[in-house]
């Protein structure tokens, strides 16, 4: 019997597909930098703050981070791909 990484009648995931995959991860690691420089997540008097929300805020900076590389971000995951693809394509020859 063998065993692959892969549903049946799925396929492996190609290429592009991996660097589309690598390039929104990019985006959603710069937007997440972005969001807590700009003290998003911090916790604030009037909210009731505590240990758990400051230990826990970063989870939910790096969701919404990973939500907006998703719905498109900024524009730089499709900038990383195109540069990625182009690299790829040039290793090809």
């Amino acid at each position: 019997m063998k065993i692959s990484g892969t549903l049946p009648g799925s396929h492996p995931p190609t290429t592009a597909e991996k660097l589309q995959a690598a390039a929104v991860e990019l985006e959603a690691a710069f937007l997440a930098e972005m969001l807590k420089s700009s003290g998003l997540g911090e916790t604030h008097d009037s909210f009731g703050g505590g240990a758990g929300e400051e230990q826990f805020s970063s989870f939910l900076i790096q969701h919404q981070a990973r939500t907006l590389a998703e719905a498109g971000g900024v524009g730089l995951s499709e900038i990383l791909f195109q540069s990625m693809m182009e690299k790829t394509n040039a290793d090809q020859y």
